[in-house]
């Protein structure tokens, strides 16, 4: 039997391309792999997060397959409001931002969460990416020059997705809820020990609420798909897959 189809969704200010050694492992084992790119030639100014899951269930129901989603960072989120509007076959949540409800655990993400209001109404602007923010908290254990590298390649991010996802209590509409109940497949949340963005105590949190295996790696940081270790990442990934797998074979 054919393995179902991956779909992989990056976070904040990036693309698939996030994903270009990530995939290499589900590829090899048989998944058809899409890194899906959130933006288009388009403005961003004023794309909600469900403008994002949208995209994402969308791309998942032409596929002829039910996929298996993996998210990073607010691709994670995406991913999981995505899970609730489509047929998935699994969900796997790298260091996935927080739903709404979930509070932050840490003075860092509690600062981020604040800091953008510097910009002035950041909600409805296009927000351009920060070099020495990505340098500390995402790319941390990346040489110098694959970081500048990296930085070159990313662009402007919603500043409503920022909004909905960092400030969630303060968004009437609760754009970023989970809904669990509507997710018919098993869930993985993965968090490195050393993150600070998502740490691994929200991360747990999370997946107390959505009902999700968690799964912490040791020394890794937030650069799940591309740090130092990502091939283990990986290998725990596909090894969740099929044992999730496996009772269904017995069938």
């Amino acid at each position: 039997m054919k393995p179902p189809p991956v779909v992989m969704v990056h976070g904040a200010f990036c693309g698939g391309w996030v994903f270009e050694s990530f995939r290499a492992p589900f590829a090899a084992a048989g998944h058809e792999t899409h890194c899906l790119d959130l933006r288009d030639d388009g403005s961003i100014a004023g794309v909600s997060m469900s403008d994002y899951a949208d995209r994402v269930a969308s791309f998942a129901a032409a596929l002829d397959a039910p996929p298996i989603l993996i998210g990073h960072s607010l691709g994670g989120l995406v991913c999981l409001l995505a899970a609730a509007k489509t047929r998935i076959e699994g969900l796997i949540l790298l260091a996935p931002s927080a739903p709404w409800g979930v509070v932050s655990s840490t003075m860092e993400e509690a600062v981020s969460a604040v800091a953008l209001y510097a910009l002035g109404p950041y909600w409805a602007l296009p927000i351009e990416p920060e070099y020495e923010t990505f340098k500390r908290f995402t790319v941390d254990r990346l040489p110098s020059a694959e970081r500048r590298a990296l930085f070159k390649r990313m662009g402007p991010e919603s500043g409503r997705a920022l909004f909905e996802t960092l400030n969630w209590w303060l968004d009437p509409f609760m754009t970023t809820s989970a809904r669990p109940e509507r997710i018919g497949a098993p869930i993985l949340a993965v968090s490195g020990s050393r993150d600070a963005v998502h740490p691994p105590a929200t991360v747990g949190e999370t997946a107390r609420r959505i009902g999700a295996e968690h799964v912490v790696m040791d020394g890794m940081s937030h650069w799940l798909p591309a740090e130092p270790g990502w091939n283990a990442v990986a290998d725990r990934c596909l090894a969740w897959l099929a044992a999730q797998a496996t009772p269904l074979a017995a069938e």
